[in-house]
């Protein structure tokens, strides 16, 4: 049956302004002034000093916490300005000109978000033995140098629209500078949650921010913070690891979120215990877990690739350049070790900041720091920071932009 669609003189004008609706508005476009956009819009302002691309911090101060090998570095805006604000809980990406190297490193924020008002942030950085960033900064970093870094990043913060109103915080190490900051921010009044730290040290003296953590518990009820001893016994303590059992002994009766910091090996035996609470997926969270070390032990890996070394063609704009690569180490360490400046933030698979088109060769990518897009995945996107190369490779790597 043929349609019969009356088309009235108003209707028929209207198709007519559709059509030629591209050429309208390039005449428009033509016609307007070639002007310069001078304004000064307080609503951009406010957008830039949240979220800057960077920030050129300096060191104002540093301090030692001899007994648990670490340091505090409190920074300060270059230019006097406030810090660029935070979550707590946040990380800010450091990029570090070390010897011929540039590499970046991430860092969890140690200080309460009320300090970014007043121009500042502390990070805390422990000996890492084996490592290379930390312990060079460790080593080299004093009062006045100036390092860049980014905004705020990450997830690894409360939200009261995903979390429960109580928090049970696992820590181990220096993982437990972005729950100090959570605190700091409760006590501040930045944040309203109830949060309980278990801590895993080995012994008493080897507790990170034991004063400043007793401090804000002593004057805010709402933050609870329970030591926990590994290779010590002691009144006052708990003995032992962060099992199960003792996230019970100290959980609410209600609804209670875990969120989880602290160095790879805990990640591994908290996984385990926290899946014996059967608690929802959402109110279990952890930071992230970094690059994986011993990538050879992950299910499926190619164990006769292991220590062997591959070349890298590395495609940079016009640039191109081959360099060594193990199999051993994320790609991204052999980019930044040959001097190349690539992009990176959370080195953890998951920002997606270094993403990078693999033209040809083979990667392995552990399934628990894939945290690619299903669509980079059909298309060929490696995140370098989280890929191992296992066989020769042509990669194009984005330019870093500072």
């Amino acid at each position: 049956m043929a349609l019969n669609v009356k088309v009235g003189l108003i209707g028929l004008l209207d198709m007519l302004k559709f059509a030629n609706l591209g050429k309208t508005r390039q005449q428009a476009i033509d016609a307007a002034p070639a002007k310069e956009i001078t304004a000064d819009y307080p609503i951009n302002n406010f957008a830039k000093a949240m979220h800057p691309d960077y920030q050129k911090l300096v060191i104002s101060e540093i301090i030692d916490h001899a007994d648990a090998d670490a340091k505090t570095f409190i920074f300060k805006r270059a230019d006097g300005q406030p810090a660029a604000y935070f979550r707590a809980g946040q990380y800010i990406s450091l990029k570090l000109p070390i010897g011929d190297s540039f590499v970046t490193r991430p860092y969890s924020i140690s200080s309460s978000p009320k300090w970014a008002l007043e121009g500042k942030l502390a990070i805390t950085v422990k000996k890492n033995p084996g490592g290379f960033a930390a312990d060079w900064m460790l080593d080299n970093f004093k009062v006045g140098d100036e390092v860049i870094g980014s905004d705020g990043q990450g997830q690894f913060y409360y939200e009261s629209l995903r979390d429960s109103k109580n928090v049970i915080a696992l820590a181990g190490g220096s993982g437990i500078t972005p729950f100090l900051s959570m605190a700091y921010a409760i006590r501040d009044g930045i944040e309203d949650f109830n949060l309980t730290i278990l801590f895993g040290s080995k012994t008493e003296s080897a507790i990170l921010f034991k004063s400043e953590l007793d401090a804000i518990a002593a004057v805010c009820p709402k933050v609870k913070v329970v030591h926990v001893l590994s290779d010590e016994i002691k009144d006052g303590y708990e003995n032992g690891f962060i099992t199960a059992e003792l996230i019970k002994k100290y959980a609410p009766a209600d609804e209670y979120s875990v969120f989880i910091c602290g160095p790879e090996a805990m990640y591994r035996f908290a996984a385990g215990e926290v899946a014996k609470l059967g608690l929802d997926r959402k109110h279990v969270r952890r930071e992230l877990l970094g690059a994986t070390k011993k990538v050879w032990e992950q299910p499926g890996y190619p164990q006769d690739k292991k220590d062997k070394v591959f070349k890298v063609t590395v495609r940079q704009g016009a640039t191109e350049t081959v360099i060594d690569a193990v199999a051993n180490e994320p790609v991204l360490v052999a980019i930044e070790r040959a001097g190349i400046k690539a992009p990176s933030r959370c080195r953890s698979g998951e920002c997606g900041w270094c993403r990078s088109r693999l033209v040809s060769g083979e990667v392995f990518i552990p399934e628990e720091t894939d945290g690619r897009r299903w669509a980079d995945k059909q298309c060929g996107e490696i995140h370098p920071c989280a890929s191992y190369p296992i066989s020769d490779l042509v990669l194009v790597v984005p330019g870093e932009y500072y």
